[in-house]
């Protein structure tokens, strides 16, 4: 019996090797007790305790062999103080070896309940990567970089989302957040994504693209014909960066301003005025392009307002001009892994929401 067979891949879940070692440290603790005192001393709740404890963090074999380990060390004690045949004994052996089996009753139901966590993780990352893969590392002078977080470790995937498409104009992103959660959320999300990657890559304006994509969402939602029950709508940034323009064009529907990091500065890209949420009454003429400075080494960030919205151990919120004003950074990949673990210590624990979060640096000529 090898290794693997101890520790393997039916172990439950990633325990540390010095907790996987108490179950037999427990049974050496019983010997050592049952050795070292008089016969009316006895180690059978170190025998007792072990097995349950291997149940938890070792293999079915594992486990069976603590178990057995734990009877034999009883019958030992046993036969060394010469009272195999009283009814104490007995009662000893029969409860360490009740325990054992039970044990191993309870390390198959949680080696189940891990294979069918296991089996959702995969499939929400699937999922994940299906709806927001991974954009393109660049597109001509434009370093891009994306990331989602997950309130829910196990969820993979919720109502933000994010989206990249490179064209003949320029590079156009989205960054948005689909109202709700669970699984209407996500097949919102979806039918907004997927009409800004075919809008993206026809419309002439990044008016156009917004005004596309709230139809498409209006169509969706009568076609349902739940509208009071779905309220589906989304908040959203479009940006365009035109080819050697050294300018980045932004409509705000409704969502937190994108921020402009150049040389440890930060501020926000505050629009001029905020449209309507996709959804929620935008039309042609509504939309407002906003054009914003974007000389080489300028870097944009998008983000939901899972950012914005983390809250301390005191109820504050997290700002991330303050935060991120100073921060060096080698590119948007690098400035994504800052921000997510800043946001992390800031929160100290779980979150409440998602993120999704994109970064475009230019590197210029």
């Amino acid at each position: 019996m090898g290794r693997a067979d101890l520790w393997g891949p039916d172990s439950q879940g990633d325990v540390p090797w010095y907790i996987r070692a108490l179950p037999v440290l427990l049974l050496a603790l019983g010997i050592a007790m049952d050795y070292s005192t008089p016969a009316q001393y006895t180690g059978t709740a170190f025998y007792s305790v072990a097995p349950m404890l291997a149940a938890l963090v070792l293999s079915m074999n594992g486990t069976m062999l603590v178990g057995l380990g734990a009877i034999a060390a009883d019958l030992a004690i046993v036969a060394r103080y010469r009272y195999l045949a009283s009814l104490a004994a007995m009662s000893e052996l029969l409860s360490v070896a009740v325990v054992t089996v039970v044990a191993v009753w309870i390390n198959r139901v949680l080696y189940a309940r891990e294979v069918r966590l296991r089996s959702a993780r995969s499939i929400a990352a699937t999922v994940q990567r299906a709806v927001l893969p991974a954009p393109p590392a660049r597109a001509g002078a434009l370093r891009i970089a994306a990331r989602y977080e997950a309130a829910e470790r196990e969820a993979g995937i919720g109502g933000d989302l994010y989206a990249v498409q490179d064209g003949p104009r320029g590079l156009r992103c989205v960054v948005g957040d689909v109202r709700g959660k669970g699984l209407d959320a996500v097949e919102a999300a979806t039918m907004v994504l997927g009409m800004f990657r075919m809008a993206a890559g026809e419309e002439a304006t990044l008016e156009a693209v917004a005004v596309r994509m709230h139809r498409a969402l209006c169509r969706e939602v009568g076609r349902r014909g739940q509208p009071d029950v779905l309220e589906w709508f989304a908040t959203a940034v479009l940006a365009e960066f035109p080819r050697d323009a050294g300018e980045v064009l932004l409509v705000n529907l409704g969502h937190p301003a994108p921020l402009l990091l150049t040389a440890g500065a930060v501020r926000t890209t505050d629009p001029s005025r905020y449209a309507m949420p996709l959804g929620v009454g935008l039309e042609r003429g509504a939309v407002v392009v906003d054009r914003v400075p974007f000389p080489a080494g300028s870097t944009l960030l998008l983000c939901t307002d899972g950012v914005t919205d983390a809250r301390d151990t005191r109820g504050g919120f997290y700002d991330p001009v303050t935060r991120l004003s100073g921060v060096g950074f080698s590119g948007p990949a690098e400035l994504l892994g800052v921000l997510v673990s800043d946001v992390h210590r800031h929160t100290g624990g779980p979150r409440d929401d998602d993120m999704a979060m994109l970064a475009v640096t230019s590197d210029g000529e």
